[in-house]
């Protein structure tokens, strides 16, 4: 990080260029129409438990209009309050999400009777991995304050937060792990609620997947941005971050809007959960 003279106030200088505007303005909306979506959706089928996601999609859509904010400012010379807040927020955001992605391997296995078939006990696995995520998240977010309070903390600041990635990659892995662990045992032998042809128990495991792949892609590209510093090439163009966080991130949101997680809870209460999410909000496609 380098220092110079910014005129407005109080102001911090990096060697970052300049932010584009339309890239930050176009995510803000995207997170937040799916957020809103999101919470709409929780409130209709009163699935509290993804409020965790609601709150990952707000970061997103509040840490891109901060970024916004910074667009709008002198290249490198952004108002401080703005440039943390961006930086947090975003950086932090995937970790709630996560929160709910953990709650769901546990509904499904509920919902499929399928105790016996799971590494880990039911009533265990929230408290394992949401326990790793919060610790995951309080590094992150504690790193992400420190690098912003001046050069002295900056390498401090920037190894807790690659600390609470590997914390998340370890935990996201394992999760990962014992999802498709619970998946060929009950594939080898389904119990009878499983055998049901409307417990789509397969197609909630492939949200669990594909929602996990991108967050864990993310994550990686995270620690190597971290890890080649501030003079490396993935810190010092923005293009990196909007393919490899910003829009796996919205693609995570948009792909539970669409193949909502409400569906197991209204299985378990003996109610048709209907053909997608949107459905949950009135539009039927």
């Amino acid at each position: 990080m380098t220092s110079a003279e910014c005129p407005g106030g109080e102001r911090i200088s990096t060697n970052i260029p300049e932010l584009p505007l339309a890239g930050a303005v176009i995510f803000c909306i995207l997170f937040g129409i799916s957020s809103f979506l999101h919470g709409f959706q929780m409130y209709k089928t009163r699935t509290w438990y993804l409020t965790a996601l609601v709150v990952g999609g707000l970061c997103e859509c509040i840490g891109y209009i901060t970024r916004a904010i910074n667009a709008t400012e002198e290249p490198g010379c952004w108002s401080l309050g703005a440039y943390v807040a961006q930086n947090v927020l975003i950086l932090v955001a995937p970790a709630f999400m996560a929160a709910s992605i953990y709650m769901i391997l546990g509904r499904i296995i509920l919902l499929t009777d399928g105790d016996s078939h799971s590494l880990i006990g039911r009533r265990w696995i929230t408290k394992i991995f949401v326990t790793g995520d919060v610790i995951s998240l309080l590094m992150q977010s504690s790193g992400g304050g420190m690098m912003a309070v001046g050069e002295e903390l900056l390498e401090t600041g920037e190894n807790i937060i690659i600390g609470g990635l590997f914390v998340q990659l370890a935990f996201f892995g394992f999760f990962v792990v014992a999802a498709g662990i619970f998946h060929r045992r009950m594939s080898l032998a389904p119990t009878a609620k499983a055998s049901d042809p409307a417990v789509r128990w397969k197609n909630y495991l492939l949200t669990l997947y594909v929602t996990s792949a991108l967050i864990l892609i993310r994550s990686i590209f995270r620690v190597v941005e971290y890890l080649t510093g501030n003079d490396g090439v993935l810190l010092r163009s923005e293009v990196y971050l909007y393919i490899f966080d910003s829009l796996l991130m919205a693609v995570v949101l948009l792909w539970m809007n669409w193949f909502h997680p409400s569906e197991l809870g209204l299985l378990l209460r003996g109610q048709n959960p209907g053909k997608n999410g949107l459905e949950l909000v009135g539009v039927r496609i």
